[in-house]
């Protein structure tokens, strides 16, 4: 048990910089432009990116977030028209959202117009393209009929909107040579996987994400 205490105690000798940049990295990536300026300023870190692309970005997400399809891909070709020029899969996922919207607004006639002229195109180039044309075009046969089913409804949820804007996101971090995830997300993943892989075979003190301590486990 103390060869466990001992492991983790080890981690703290990692150099202030290292943990500063994971700090650092994971403000810039999910987009908190003051605190990462002051953070820069205080920790005396040169910025990784322009703070004013992390402000891009989130007004960007923040459009998707609340349905304006149109302004989000405004903004993406302002910032960079190449994310859309070279990502054909993204640019259906902003247009599919486009449909969307127009059927959660009950603009039947608008939703059945554009997905006529600005999807179906494209769904005839990808199979998978046309599969989810087929399941965004089913909000309107199902409407708002109980057997509706999840895979169907949840198109209208806040959750879709969600992913859109990450995917979204994850691109233009792309564009700026950024990692589509922070850094400190991938390492608690990674501990909490190894963490599993390992209380399969021995008994270890558990880490408390919510306090940052560990607790001891019963004996087996």
């Amino acid at each position: 048990m103390h060869s466990w205490y001992y492991y983790f105690a080890c981690l703290r000798l990692l150099a202030t910089s290292d943990l500063n940049r994971l700090v650092m990295d994971y403000l810039v990536i999910e987009g908190y432009k003051t605190a990462a300026e002051e953070f820069s300023k205080e920790a005396g870190l040169e910025a990784p990116v322009d703070f004013d692309s992390i402000e891009n970005r989130m007004n960007i997400r923040e459009a998707l977030q609340r349905g304006d399809v149109g302004d989000a891909i405004t903004r993406m070709n302002d910032l960079n028209p190449e994310i859309l020029d070279t990502n054909p899969s993204l640019y259906f996922r902003l247009q599919q959202q486009k449909l969307i919207e127009f059927i959660r607004q009950g603009k039947i006639s608008d939703a059945l117009h554009f997905a006529q002229e600005e999807l179906a195109p494209r769904g005839e180039e990808s199979p998978e393209f046309l599969a989810e044309l087929e399941r965004t075009m089913a909000l309107l046969a199902f409407e708002s009929s109980p057997l509706m089913p999840s895979s169907v409804s949840e198109l209208l949820s806040p959750a879709q909107r969600m992913k859109t804007a990450a995917a979204v996101n994850a691109a233009i971090l792309e564009s700026l040579s950024q990692g589509k995830e922070a850094k400190l997300v991938g390492l608690l993943r990674l501990l909490c996987w190894g963490e599993a892989m390992l209380e399969e075979k021995a008994d270890l003190p558990k880490l408390d994400l919510n306090d940052g301590t560990f607790g001891e486990r019963g004996s087996r």
